[in-house]
């Protein structure tokens, strides 16, 4: 039986307005502008900057406040590559 890989964020770092740089833990990076979120319910609340950047990391993703969660498979598919 293969090994089932979860995908995991384990690192997040501001790098500017809205945009998270992401470090899964399968190696890839990607970044990612949540400003493109502002529209979707509870989301809006993260256009308050000072909100924004109260992000924490849970076991899996990345947190504001117990309230708002992206599952990292989609922070994964839709973030913009890392050029080293």
């Amino acid at each position: 039986m293969p090994e089932i890989t979860f995908i995991g964020v384990i690192k997040a770092e501001h790098v500017g307005g809205y945009t998270l740089k992401i470090l899964f833990n399968n190696g890839m990076a990607r970044l990612y502008g949540f400003s493109k979120e502002f529209s979707k319910g509870i989301c809006s609340k993260l256009k308050d900057i000072d909100y924004f950047l109260n992000f924490k990391l849970d076991p899996f993703s990345i947190d504001w406040n117990n309230e708002i969660g992206f599952a990292p498979e989609y922070l994964l598919e839709n973030g913009q590559p890392v050029i080293s």
